[in-house]
């Protein structure tokens, strides 16, 4: 099985880190945020790589070359300019030929990946979305009233959960036909188009969390989290 790896991304909303260094680059301890990522695939059994690059490809490029020193295989689908992330992902379609894998370039995983691909496989999914149970209090008092307008009940700043996309996805080959080519397109409108088709999206919940590096505030909290495990390791 091959995971595809979505490592093109501008990461403006990092800059100016991200000027030189293009995202996925970004060192979380000692390791840059890509290397977590495939160490998390090997892990999980997954040991061939496609990288979908485009902006500084080459620094991507000249650390990971063939993956071979990584312990795994990796090769390289390379687009032009920025195509979102599900547009990256058309670019790797020469490489697919089976169930594979498909990972956001700029997120930290500590889930079960193989019990995932194990679930797909069960169900005889189309798609699976790896989904993560998120819980949050509303600032707010909440006030629900009836159609009349009479005051039913009062909860103050009460807990809300919501199942969220963590970015990780398994996939049958179906779904690239989906995408059109050389175009900028969202993963949300391939997931959209898949149900509309009647096609099996299925979801894998977990309760373990993710780091999303989206911006300086979270990149800078991962990699002091990162740094902080780094010299725990080495006492």
């Amino acid at each position: 099985m091959k995971a595809v790896i979505l490592a093109g991304g501008l990461g403006t909303r990092l800059r100016p880190l991200t000027l030189k260094t293009p995202k996925p680059m970004l060192p979380l301890g000692k390791k840059p945020i890509l290397e977590h990522l495939i160490d998390w695939n090997k892990k999980n059994g997954v040991k061939s790589i496609v990288l979908c690059v485009s902006y500084r490809k080459e620094k991507i490029q000249n650390y990971f070359k063939d993956g071979k020193e990584f312990g795994v295989e990796i090769e390289y689908a390379i687009s032009k300019k920025p195509l979102a992330t599900a547009g990256q992902l058309k670019t790797a379609e020469k490489f697919i030929d089976d169930t594979f894998v498909c990972v956001y370039g700029d997120t930290i995983f500590d889930f079960s990946l193989r019990n995932m691909i194990k679930q797909h496989k069960a169900k005889k999914a189309f798609t699976t979305m790896s989904l993560y149970e998120y819980k949050t209090n509303l600032e707010y008092g909440v006030i629900n009233t009836s159609k009349t307008g009479k005051v039913t009940s009062w909860e103050e700043k009460p807990e809300i959960k919501a199942n969220i996309n963590m970015g990780c996805y398994v996939m049958e080959p179906g779904i690239l036909k989906y995408i059109p080519k050389n175009k900028p397109y969202g993963m949300d409108d391939v997931i959209k188009k898949a149900m509309k088709n009647k096609k099996l999206v299925s979801s894998f919940i977990t309760k373990k969390g993710f780091m999303d590096i989206g911006n300086k505030e979270s990149y800078k909290q991962a990699n002091e989290e990162f740094t902080k495990k780094s010299r725990k390791r080495q006492k």
